[in-house]
């Protein structure tokens, strides 16, 4: 220090003025020659693809070609396999300043749960885009008597009843119990020859069954009150019965009666 004290106090003032401003000039040549090499200037690297990947083995990969790598989110899909690299950022291919921070979501190691919906009563459609809309699967569909066509009757997971309200994983498959269309209980077919179109309809509706195509006889201006002159399936078979008299028909819950209608009531005995 008192050598460099000395110098200094030997030279003329506008000398070390001189000294210093040259010394300023060399630090920030330097410090802008360096500055290339400290921020990565001008240097690009391409981004590998890791998805798919293992996200432990895509970190260590990423890193040794010089990359920073932050886990970013996490989400679940059934589709890939658990902690796996789902989406990358920058994606694959992309080029990027040497360093560079690449951000991965990653497939959670264990699904998150959902709770199971009350879908009795919904049509099939209905209850499908509800299960898919709380990441559910629709399994088998299987059908027994009832009048509820396409209806959901019953909701089963893995083959069993499962109550609402129930937690289960998210890709869960739930399969279903619908109605056929149809009762189970079989009925001779009503008498409708006579009976007011609205008549007709007000009492198959008591008995599960439903008016089918209407044809008109005649020109009709208030088809409620028109007679019921024809209906088919008819009341009676072709066949003779072991008593001699013709075998009823037989019809179930949720089928169809079509019916003719007139303006005329057919005479009683038709």
């Amino acid at each position: 220090m008192s050598f460099i004290h000395k110098y200094i106090t030997s030279k003329p003032l506008w000398v070390n003025i001189l000294v210093g401003l040259g010394l300023i000039l060399v630090l920030v040549f330097l410090f802008f020659a360096s500055l290339s090499w400290l921020t990565g200037y001008n240097k690009y690297e391409k981004v590998p693809a890791v998805t798919g990947q293992n996200a432990d083995a895509a970190k260590q990969f990423l890193e040794s070609k010089g990359f920073d790598v932050v886990i970013q989110d996490s989400v679940y899909v059934d589709t890939i396999a658990k902690l796996a690299v789902v989406r990358q950022s920058p994606e694959a291919d992309a080029m990027v300043k040497s360093g560079r921070t690449i951000y991965l979501t990653i497939n959670r190691s264990i699904a998150p749960q959902v709770e199971m919906p009350n879908l009795a009563g919904f049509s099939i459609k209905s209850a499908e885009m509800y299960l898919q809309s709380l990441g559910l699967k629709l399994g088998e569909i299987s059908y027994e008597a009832d009048i509820a066509r396409n209806a959901v009757l019953r909701q089963l997971y893995n083959g069993e009843p499962i109550a609402p309200g129930t937690k289960i994983p998210i890709g869960s498959v739930i399969s279903f119990v619908l109605g056929s269309g149809e009762g189970g209980g079989v009925i001779n077919v009503p008498n409708l020859i006579g009976m007011t179109y609205e008549e007709a309809r007000t009492y198959l509706s008591t008995m599960g069954i439903n008016i089918g195509s209407v044809t008109g006889m005649d020109e009709i201006k208030d088809s409620a009150s028109a007679f019921v002159v024809r209906q088919i399936p008819d009341v009676l078979t072709d066949s003779i019965g072991p008593s001699g008299m013709r075998v009823p028909n037989k019809i179930k819950q949720g089928q169809l009666i079509d019916v003719y209608i007139g303006t005329t009531a057919p005479p009683k005995g038709n």
